[in-house]
């Protein structure tokens, strides 16, 4: 049974999870001092396997370099299409809101149909770019779970205003990939409350069937 910790990071709200199962973990899209991440994986001896983005966004990748002074051989795991972003403030739309945020290179490239495995659980990487050129979403079937990331939000999508995002793409990946998932599903999304598939088909004014 897997057990996630959500941590609320700077500076924009960033919803930063640490999923473990048994005594592994990963840190999925560190935001910026994540001090009260790094202190529940010591105090509850755990062993952080890796750092998982959904995407490639400055308040996504802020707390990477923190993560692995802390944590010595950390390794960090980024979608494909979004690599490009960490080294780069401008792109990761950090340099904007004027705090330029970027992360070391990743060491393992994510792409959608993949399975990850952590403890003894299986996560499916989701293809549901469109807020960002290669943003995914991680679905763990078995506990009925799944990490969009800034894709889909409560009563919410993320916003495609911004360079190399796509409205078209992003809505038809959230009704193909995550609105397809079983209603009970509980969505994790990068900022705000968490929500369910079923709630957000029926009320989700963009996406909702």
């Amino acid at each position: 049974m897997i057990k996630i910790n959500t941590f609320i990071t700077a500076p924009l709200q960033t919803n930063t999870y640490v999923v473990s199962d048994g005594d592994v973990c990963w840190i999925v899209d560190p935001g910026d001092g994540p001090g009260e991440v790094v202190d529940l994986i010591t105090t509850n001896g755990l062993t952080p396997e890796a750092i998982l983005l959904t995407h490639g966004h400055g308040d996504h990748i802020a707390g990477v370099a923190d993560l692995q002074k802390a944590f010595a051989g950390l390794k960090l795991l980024c979608p494909a299409d979004d690599a490009f972003m960490l080294g780069d403030a401008t792109a990761n739309l950090s340099a904007p809101f004027g705090y330029n945020v970027t992360a070391p290179h990743a060491d393992e490239m994510i792409k959608p149909e993949q399975t990850l495995e952590l403890g003894d659980s299986s996560w499916k990487v989701l293809d549901t770019s469109g807020h960002t050129r290669g943003g995914v979403s991680f679905y763990c079937a078995q506990d009925n779970v799944v990490i969009v990331g800034d894709a889909l939000f409560a009563n919410s999508i993320g916003r495609t205003d911004i360079p190399g995002a796509s409205s078209d793409r992003l809505i038809a990946n959230i009704k193909n990939n995550l609105l397809t998932l079983p209603a009970e599903t509980r969505v994790l999304p990068g900022h705000g409350p968490e929500t369910t598939i079923g709630t957000e088909k029926q009320i989700n004014p963009f996406v909702g069937m």
